[in-house]
Formats: structure tokens, C-alpha cells, sequence
């Protein structure tokens, strides 16, 4: 028989050993939040900003440039078929692009990504848009202007060249306030580092 003494000191070995196999194991209990852990379960819609300026505008883009695509797809004949194969080009792009950006923005998945910068990404699409929209607009007006569809389909769009005009200048204005407070967080982040050193002299004297 063991005496009590004993049978303590076994249990205390046996209780520090566990817990030593338990710091040293692999498997240890995660405590990552499971909103992390879920991936694209967790996605909500933002109403916010579907009521907002850059969300109905968003969606006014997309309706525009499918409305325009399908237009121009009805047309069975053409001559000259350029401007018509440019204008299907540019339609089907900016529905696509914008799109996407519809669906990132709207899912909040923008922020999940931070290393884009999604203001200026949103200024170049609707910069670009715009521009091509506009000339593709021109051009079918110019060439293709017989039937029904191509007049629909120029309407059409001018109607998304003026969204994605309206959404490149907020865009615009968007980036450049995003620009100053950069500016802004940067200047105060360098005034606090040069107040950390002018305040310790120890460093002043390692770096002479």
C-alpha cells in the first residue's frame, strides 16, 4: 500500500505532465472568431448603400448597359457592322465590370480585400465607361441608325454614358477626400514619431 503522501505526489506529476503535453500540442482550442471562420457564409447585403448615391447609381449602370446589350443583340443585319460589334463590345463590358463591382461593393467583399484601393479602382471604371460609352453611342448613331433596335440601343446608351458621367464625378470627389485624409493621418503619424524621439535624448546621442 501506498501512503497518502505518495499517491499525492503521483497525482501532481501526472497533473503537471498534462498540462505540459497539452502547451506543447498542436492541437490547440482556436480562438478565431467564428464570423472569421465561416468565409462567405457570413455575407449580408448592405442597404445602405443600395440607397445611397454610389449603390442606385450602380444599379442604374447595370440596367442601362444589359438594356443596351440586349437591343443590340436583337439586330440581325448590319452595314456597316463596326460601330455595331464596338457598341456590343462596350455594353457587354461595363455590364459585366460594373457588375461586379455592384455585387463586391453591395456584399461588403471590397472590405475584405483592403490591399485594392476600391475608390480609385471605382474612378477608373466609371472614367472609363464613360469615355467608351460615349464614343461607341456616337459612332452607332453615325453608322447604324435604321432600324428600331439601333435607335433603342443609341438611347439607350447615352442614357448609361450620363449614369457612369454622374458616378465618375462623385468617384472623383470620393477619391480625393480619401487622398487628404491619407495626406492628413500621414503628417500626424510623422509629427508623433519625430515628438518619440526629440523626447529620448539616449537616441539622439546612439545616432551621433
Amino acid at each position: 500500500m501506498r501512503s497518502g503522501e505518495e499517491l499525492d505526489g503521483f497525482e501532481g506529476e501526472a497533473s503537471s505532465t498534462s498540462m505540459i503535453s497539452g502547451a506543447s500540442s498542436p492541437y490547440q482550442p482556436t480562438t478565431e472568431p467564428v464570423s472569421q471562420r465561416r468565409g462567405l457564409a457570413g455575407l449580408r447585403c448592405d442597404p445602405d448603400y443600395l440607397r445611397g448615391a454610389f449603390g442606385c447609381l450602380k444599379v442604374a449602370q447595370v440596367i442601362l448597359a444589359l438594356i443596351a446589350f440586349i437591343c443590340i443583340e436583337t439586330i440581325m443585319e448590319c452595314s456597316p457592322c463596326e460601330g455595331l460589334y464596338f457598341f456590343e463590345f462596350v455594353s457587354c463590358s461595363a455590364f459585366v465590370v460594373t457588375g461586379v463591382l455592384l455585387i463586391m461593393f453591395s456584399l461588403n467583399l471590397h472590405m475584405r480585400i483592403p490591399q485594392i484601393n476600391w475608390n480609385l479602382t471605382d474612378l477608373v471604371n466609371t472614367g472609363l465607361s464613360t469615355f467608351f460609352f460615349f464614343i461607341a453611342s456616337i459612332v452607332l448613331a453615325a453608322l447604324n441608325h435604321k432600324t428600331g433596335a439601333e435607335i433603342a440601343a443609341v438611347i439607350f446608351g447615352f442614357l448609361a454614358t450620363a449614369a457612369h458621367a454622374v458616378s465618375a464625378f462623385l468617384a472623383a470627389q470620393k477619391w480625393r477626400v480619401s487622398l487628404r485624409q491619407q495626406s492628413a493621418s500621414d503628417y500626424i503619424r510623422a509629427r508623433t514619431e519625430s515628438r518619440d524621439v526629440d523626447s529620448r535624448p539616449e537616441i539622439q546621442r546612439l545616432d551621433t
